[in-house]
């Protein structure tokens, strides 16, 4: 028996809500086993993350933790994939070996596709104040290449064809 799928590519925004459910528990309860992040801090960030989603905007986004030296310690990274094939969602979770380390801070750090990068700098100004985005986002301070951390594929988030691949970097 063979099974086949064609993807329509007719996601919506409420399937990019949807998908982003597991990133939105993952990263709460990232930050409170953290304790590095209010979740009124979180809920912030996931606005402003969901509004970059929803306007095809959002490449990947990682939340890390990095030491004094930012240096990460541990990150997760949600890559996004508009021409996916999934319509399930695993559960969100597996954040438990995440601690609350002294000398540390939690970051969400988000890649932008071409459509964002070849905006002006005006034209994402006005957009972020159109969007009323709620964090004040900052240019890459610190290695997102975890190199020195191994990779591990986790969950994968999805819903009509619109997925987010979790990888983990210990």
């Amino acid at each position: 028996m063979y099974n086949t799928y064609t993807n329509t590519g007719t996601y919506t925004v409420t399937d990019i809500r949807k998908t982003f459910e597991g990133f939105s528990a993952d990263f709460r309860m990232i930050a409170t086993r953290t304790g590095k992040r209010t979740m009124t801090e979180v809920e912030s960030f996931i606005n402003d993350i969901l509004i970059w989603a929803e306007t095809k905007n959002l490449d990947y986004v990682d939340i890390a933790l990095i030491d004094s030296n930012k240096k990460p310690i541990k990150a997760v990274r949600y890559r996004v994939d508009e021409n996916g094939k999934a319509n399930q969602s695993d559960r969100a979770g597996n954040n438990n070996d995440w601690q609350n380390l002294p000398n540390t801070e939690l970051r969400a750090v988000v890649t932008f596709t071409k459509k964002w990068t070849s905006l002006t700098d005006e034209q994402r100004n006005e957009f972020l104040k159109a969007n009323n985005f709620r964090c004040s986002w900052g240019r890459l301070d610190f290695d997102n290449s975890y190199n020195h951390l191994s990779k591990d594929d986790a969950q994968l988030y999805a819903s009509k064809g619109y997925e987010l691949k979790k990888e983990n970097f210990k």
